[in-house]
């Protein structure tokens, strides 16, 4: 399939590429690659979903590589000595960063409190009411979005500063990526049009009503800035000739530490980065809906897939691999 055989398939959407609103390919910081979709031109932005839980594991590096955070093996409530502990609850006390970034963290209860958290006033200090329980640490992977906003809070703890402010300074500008603000609003109503609004969205992020970023989802890029991420995670953490983040973080970020179920392919896990096969450098960040950053150390190619909100659409690995692939060869 040529460029416009692939542009006019997904134009009429037919199945799960009925979403897709850009995708950049990208090698050494060249684009092989790009097209839009749907109305969304390459410069206009769309809520990423969990990509986002993948850029603020760049971001937990980058504030390692500065000193603010000493250790991932720290333990998360040395950070808040000002969170008051639920009576009778331990485990809180022994989860590390470590756990937060392979989704091995407890957590009470089945489900995630998204409506305890999402109407607080600190979403951070709502989910460490959620973390621990009675289990102790037992190493299972649990996929929790919102624990994910404990990272958060570490960083910006660390290192004195908005997650926001690092995240331009240190990442999106040096990857020539557009500086982004805070959303700024979290009512019910804004949270759900955020998810299901189909129009481009601004270089934002969203955040709490203490302008901390949301940070296992709400970050809105391009196809073009996921792709930029890609090929910096694609070249050991440098970028035209600058190290954004170590290329050691890099390595530890992405070697796989579990082995996930059906739910997730069997794919395996990193520091929220997905090894999608056991014997190929392949490593992916992936959120709902197909947004993807896809990196491919074999072929030396990065790719950004954005799309706006569909349900049950979750790994595009094999769509990548199938139609935008042979178009970098």
């Amino acid at each position: 399939m040529n460029r416009e055989e692939l542009h006019g398939f997904i134009s009429a959407g037919s199945g799960n590429e009925s979403n897709i609103c850009q995708i950049c390919a990208v090698r050494d910081g060249k684009t092989l690659y790009e097209d839009s979709w749907r109305g969304f031109g390459p410069e206009d932005a769309v809520n990423v979903n969990s990509v986002t839980k993948g850029v603020m594991a760049i971001l937990t590096g980058i504030a390692l590589d500065k000193g603010y955070i000493k250790s991932i093996d720290g333990k998360v409530m040395d950070y808040f000595p000002d969170y008051q502990v639920k009576r009778g609850e331990k485990t809180i006390y022994d989860v590390t960063i470590r756990h937060l970034l392979t989704m091995t963290a407890p957590y009470k209860g089945k489900s995630e409190p998204w409506k305890k958290v999402c109407t607080s006033d600190d979403w951070t200090f709502a989910v460490l009411d959620f973390l621990g329980g009675r289990n102790g640490i037992t190493g299972e992977f649990r996929y929790a979005t919102l624990g994910i906003q404990i990272l958060a809070g570490i960083i910006e703890r660390a290192g004195g500063e908005k997650c926001i402010d690092l995240a331009n300074r240190e990442l999106f500008i040096p990857l020539g990526i557009p500086e982004h603000s805070l959303h700024g609003d979290s009512s019910k109503e804004d949270q759900f049009d955020f998810f299901m609004n189909k129009g481009p969205r601004k270089n934002e992020w969203y955040s709490d009503p203490r302008d901390t970023v949301t940070a296992g989802w709400g970050l809105c890029a391009t196809g073009r800035d996921l792709a930029k991420i890609g090929d910096m995670v694609l070249n050991y953490g440098r970028y035209e000739g600058k190290q954004i983040v170590s290329e050691e973080w890099i390595r530890q970020m992405t070697t796989p530490y579990l082995k996930l179920g059906e739910r997730f392919g069997f794919m395996e896990y990193g520091f929220l980065w997905y090894k999608p096969y056991e014997d190929r450098e392949v490593y992916a960040a992936i959120g709902d809906s197909g947004n993807i950053i896809y990196v491919n150390r074999e072929k030396d190619i990065a790719v950004g897939v954005t799309g706006t909100f569909k349900p049950r659409i979750f790994d595009r690995v094999d769509f990548i691999e199938k139609y935008v692939l042979p178009l970098g060869e």
